[in-house]
């Protein structure tokens, strides 16, 4: 469905945030760069002064964009779940770091664990708006970083047959897991065919600082041919400019750093331009995922990644609400709904998110998906046709029936034209009522507990699954990935 007819930038704006990006690239550059990525940049014609920063020309920087890919393809574990990610077409998804959960029982927060990830993955694979499952929380109970990095991956593999992303500490995590890709892709260098993992790499400190170790992933998943989602995530007001047209100018500069690095490592690299930058409240410094000015910033980006005319990603749906209630739908649904509008090719965190990125909850991934279904159907819009415009249908009503209820283009456009909701209640007052009147986060809890119990994908055969757990720290027990566990 593509999206772009909302442009929050006029066309002259556009190409002076395009500028300063270049002009914060060659004229201030960006320091603390991995040795080998460092080599790399300067043997390519970038500058390396005495200041430590590394200073991209313009003219390198306008010959990557030229040459980088329009589109690529997502692939998911199951090819039906392959999705085309570039020309304005609009995908939405999961996302977020949160370290806590809802629990399900209690509707308290608590740590989240890998037994979590992989609950959230059975869900996503049975919510239709949800297109990929980027790991949206942390698990906790994984004891070192390798250990959380291939858990991660574990679950996420073992819970969907969707696309998939998971943040990689450093480069030795991203070597480390692909026995592990290969092996679910069907044997050694099978993942690099068709890859269905993404490598999410925040390699950015803002302001127009490099992560070392999230750079020197990059350049481990780029080599691996991993897809790579380049995320800036600065925060207005904080680690980018309280004025957003600055945050957005400096978002698009630390991101095309990154697609520089991208290409000068492998000219044909899936590289994802990730420009997130967020809010600060600034009366107290906090985080605002579920702002106006979110909104804002969110579909600013998307219009100048498709100026650029690259494959994209931007963050909505990042409720500042504790619980799935008004406020989190209302901030979800504008937030969305721009990014949505302004041709966002891949909207992260738009499913199951709640506090700012803090937390998640199940109810919400449910509820999203809804909400996801309805968005998604305004960006398709109204087809105006011949056909469409009806004169042959309103004449023959008119002299007819005098209603359109039995006519043969209601029954076949609304199977093709209209979007009919899981959860959302369109029942008259008095049948809700008769029914037991409840909301619409009793209805998606029930859907929650039937997903959980039924739903346990068995695409990672027994031996794979012996196999990977022989060479690798797995901590979810297999026992807990079968029906009739005790927790659902």
């Amino acid at each position: 469905m593509p999206g772009g007819r909302y442009m929050p930038l006029a066309d002259a704006e556009v190409l002076r945030i395009h500028g300063l990006a270049l002009r914060l690239l060659e004229d201030l550059g960006l320091s603390q760069l991995t040795p080998s990525l460092e080599a790399r940049a300067v043997a390519a014609g970038c500058r390396l002064d005495g200041d430590g920063r590394l200073r991209f020309p313009r003219a390198l920087v306008e010959d990557v964009i030229a040459r980088a890919r329009r589109k690529l393809v997502l692939h998911g574990i199951d090819p039906r779940h392959d999705i085309e990610i570039g020309g304005r077409r609009v995908h939405t998804g999961t996302g977020g770091a949160a370290p806590t959960i809802m629990d399900f029982a209690s509707g308290r927060y608590r740590e989240s664990t890998v037994a979590d990830l992989y609950d959230i993955a059975r869900l996503v694979d049975r919510l239709d708006n949800i297109h990929w499952y980027h790991r949206s929380i942390v698990a906790r109970d994984a004891t070192t970083i390798l250990d959380l990095d291939m858990n991660t991956t574990y679950a996420c593999l073992s819970g969907t047959t969707k696309s998939i992303a998971v943040s990689y500490t450093d480069g030795a995590s991203v070597r480390a897991v692909q026995p592990m890709l290969d092996a679910v892709a069907g044997g050694e260098g099978k993942h690099r065919d068709r890859p269905f993992c993404t490598a999410v790499c925040c390699h950015v400190v803002p302001p127009m600082r490099f992560a070392t170790e999230s750079c020197d992933a990059l350049e481990a998943a780029v080599l691996a041919g991993m897809p790579i989602l380049l995320v800036s995530a600065g925060q207005a007001g904080a680690t980018a400019p309280a004025a957003l047209a600055g945050a957005v100018a400096q978002a698009c500069a630390e991101v095309l750093a990154g697609l520089v690095l991208c290409h000068i490592v492998d000219p044909d690299c899936r590289g994802i331009f990730a420009a997130w930058p967020f809010v600060s409240d600034l009366r107290t410094g906090a985080m605002s995922g579920g702002s106006g000015e979110q909104a804002l910033l969110s579909a600013a980006c998307a219009q100048m990644a498709n100026f650029y005319d690259l494959p994209n990603s931007v963050p909505a749906g990042m409720t500042d609400s504790k619980l799935p209630d008004a406020q989190s739908g209302g901030e979800k649904g504008y937030t969305i709904s721009l990014a949505a509008q302004a041709g966002a090719t891949m909207i992260h965190e738009c499913a199951g998110m709640q506090g700012s990125l803090m937390g998640t909850s199940f109810e919400s991934y449910v509820l999203d998906n809804d909400l996801l279904g309805a968005i998604l159907r305004t960006v398709k819009g109204i087809e105006v046709n011949d056909e469409t415009l009806s004169f042959d249908v309103i004449r023959d009503t008119v002299n007819g029936a005098g209603h359109y209820l039995g006519h043969p283009q209601t029954f076949a456009r609304m199977k093709t034209d209209y979007v009919y909701p899981e959860i959302a209640d369109r029942r008259s007052i008095s049948e809700w009522e008769d029914a037991g009147g409840r909301d619409a986060r009793a209805v998606a809890r029930e859907r929650v507990r039937k997903i959980l119990a039924e739903h346990y994908p068995h695409h990672i055969g027994d031996a794979t699954d012996a196999s990977i757990r022989s060479g690798y720290n797995i901590i979810l027990p297999r026992a807990r990935m079968r029906a009739g566990n005790g927790v659902w």
